[in-house]
Formats: structure tokens, sequence, C-alpha cells
């Protein structure tokens, strides 16, 4: 089937009850059983939920893997890939600029578990390469990065991380599987925030782990299922819903962020624009053979915190939050915000200054969007 077929049908069968073309909310703790030992494949809804197997189901069609397993949030499913991949005395390595809770995840928490972690550009395969170790377990990587649009090759990566017993998982959030697909370029895991593009419509808190081999998806399983933070009903039946318009939604975040990028790097007062779009960006070459879209996500540094400032104040249409994926554009202060914890002289380096401002183009009419941005400029 077609990518938008899948997104309205995978893993979702009438009601067998009642015939109801959408899945129903099975918004209950337990089953039935008819006796001792006997029950129709439900015991406990921590265990099996109806609603969130089904949003699952529908998951690993759209990312082209065996199993998906949907967690309470990101961080909930990326903590519970760490207990699939890592032990005592494992190495990981992860790409530099990484959105600022998955580093402090690692740091400031999985570290203390006595795994190391290796912090790289990854777009860098000679520097990747470089890095990997006889221990290492586990390549995490995020392209486009979060917040300065890195693009890292994801089959090169593969390539280097399968010579040894090591996994690849890659965090599709910023792409979805819509414009990216990480398993069919030789991932061994995708996983996303569906907070963000997937739910698209800021209404829920949530993510997903897609996996490609049958070994990885019955630990996951276990884990998800041990370690409980699963998915709620309600929050899988958003995200399922909002699933049903990603194709049509992801082709207006992206030609609005086309335009509005364009914009951007025509205005005076923007030191330097992060689009992968743009035919200047260092990876504008492989995302375009990487990616059959470019997203509504981008970077731009306004010179200083105060400009910054004056500009986040300024903006009327463009609401200042943290988050992104949502229909409405949301605008953001990395430094600050996502980013926050990560220490200042790695941000500094990265390109996170304090004049960077993120925005997630939504799908407004993009008139005014540029009408209010334009607005906001004026202040500078």
């Amino acid at each position: 089937m077609g990518f938008r077929t899948d997104a309205i049908h995978a893993g979702q069968e009438p009601d067998p009850t009642t015939g109801a073309v959408t899945i129903p909310i099975y918004q209950t703790s337990t089953y039935v059983q008819e006796a001792l030992g006997k029950h129709k494949g439900f015991e406990y809804a921590r265990t099996q939920n109806p609603t969130r197997m089904a949003l699952e189901r529908n998951m690993a069609v759209l990312e082209g893997g065996i199993a998906g397993y949907a967690f309470a949030s990101g961080m909930a499913a990326t903590t519970a890939l760490t207990h699939l991949l890592l032990k005592q005395g494992d190495h990981a390595i992860c790409s530099d600029n990484v959105y600022g809770g998955t580093f402090r995840l690692f740091d400031k928490i999985v570290r203390h578990y006595g795994i190391d972690f290796t912090y790289v550009n990854t777009s860098d395969l000679a520097k990747l390469e470089k890095s990997m170790r006889t221990n290492t377990r586990m390549v995490f990587i995020e392209t486009p990065t979060n917040p300065i649009m890195s693009i890292t090759d994801i089959r090169g990566v593969s390539s280097i991380a399968h010579q040894t017993d090591c996994r690849v998982v890659v965090d599709n959030t910023f792409m979805t599987p819509y414009f990216q697909r990480p398993l069919e370029l030789g991932a061994d895991i995708a996983v996303h925030s569906t907070t963000k593009y997937l739910n698209g419509h800021s209404d829920s808190v949530g993510g997903v782990a897609i996996l490609k081999r049958q070994d990885d998806a019955e630990r996951l399983q276990f884990i998800q299922n041990a370690a409980g933070a699963i998915l709620a009903p309600f929050d899988s039946w958003l995200v399922l819903r909002g699933i049903k318009t990603l194709p049509i939604r992801m082709e207006a975040h992206n030609a609005n962020g086309k335009l509005i990028a364009d914009y951007l790097s025509r205005k005076e007062g923007v030191r330097k624009i992060y689009y992968p779009g743009l035919p200047n960006h260092p990876g504008h070459e492989l995302a375009s053979k990487q990616m059959s879209g470019f997203g509504g996500m981008i970077a731009f540094d306004l010179g200083s915190l105060e400009n910054a400032r004056r500009f986040l104040e300024r903006v009327k249409l463009c609401s200042l939050g943290e988050s992104l994926g949502g229909v409405e554009t949301l605008i953001s202060h990395p430094a600050t915000m996502t980013h926050a914890s990560v220490p200042v002289h790695e941000r500094n380096r990265l390109g996170i200054t304090d004049g960077l401002v993120r925005i997630s183009v939504g799908i407004e009419d993009v008139e005014d969007l540029i009408a209010d941005l334009e607005n906001a400029f004026s202040v500078l």
C-alpha cells in the first residue's frame, strides 16, 4: 500500500464488536478472564491495550519495521532503548548536536551505571569510525540534528557500526517516516517523540520505537511491560488520529519551511541560517538523497541574546514555547530552553549561541507568518 493509505489503515481494523471505523479508546485497566489460564489475549492494560497496540502496528508499517512499542514520552522510549542495548562496561556513541533532553539522559543518568558515552559529529564518518571501540554497542544519531540541522549519512553510519555487534538508533522525530526511512537506509531502530509531528496537534506527549530485528523486538516488548512506561490509551488514540493526516501536514510544513527559510536567508540581521533545504547548507546534497523533503524546522542566529530576546518578545502569531511539530508555528530559544542542560562551552562550540532562534514552521498561511516575523525584525 502507499504511505497515505497505510497512515490511515495500517494496523487498524474496524472494531469487531460494533464495526466502528475508528479504533475505540479502550480505557480499561484490566480484562475479565473466562477461567483460570483462559483469556482472549488480554490480561492487564500495562501489558496489552488494543488502542496502543493499533498505534504500534501502524508505526511498524510506516517505518518498515517488524514491531513498534509506544511509551509515555520520547525520552521514555529512548530510556527503554538504553535498557535494551547497553549494560555496565559498554560504550555508546551519540551525535554531539543532539536534543538537550537526550544528552541529559545519557550524561546525567545512564552514564552513572558504568556506561561510557562519546559525543561525535556523526556527519563526519571518519570521526565516527575512529571513535568506535570493541565494546561499542549503540550509535545514536539525530539527522537532521536539533537545532543546528546537521545531516548524517545513515547508510554510512550503519555500514561502520555493523562491522561489530553494534546497533544504530536514529531519532527520526524531525522528518517522520514520511520524509525519511532510517530502517531502509540500514539503521536497526527508529525512535520518535510522538508529541511532535506524528501527533501534530500539540495535545499529547508520547514516544515510540520501531525495530528491525526480531530479537530486539522481543526484548523491548519485555522491557516495556516490565518497566511500565507505557503510552496511555487516550494518547495512543490521539496519535493515531494525528497520523491519518501526517502526509498532508508534512507537505504543508515542508512548503512553508522552504518559503520561510528563503525569506530568512535574505533578511538583514540574520547572521547564519540552518535549513537543509537551502543549497548552501553543507548537508544539502546528502539530505536531497536521503530525505524526500526538508521539513519545517529552521534555526537562525540573530547575533546576541539581546537581539534574540527582543525578537522573541515581538512575535505574536509565532508562539514562544518549547516543543515542535504542531500545526501552529512555535518559536524557541534553544540556549535557555531545549538545550539549557548542555554546558555553555559545548553549546557555543556546536553553534547553539545565545543569539540562536529555532522555529517550527506550522501550516498557517505563510504570508501571515512572514508578516509576523517582519514585525519582529523591525525592533532589531
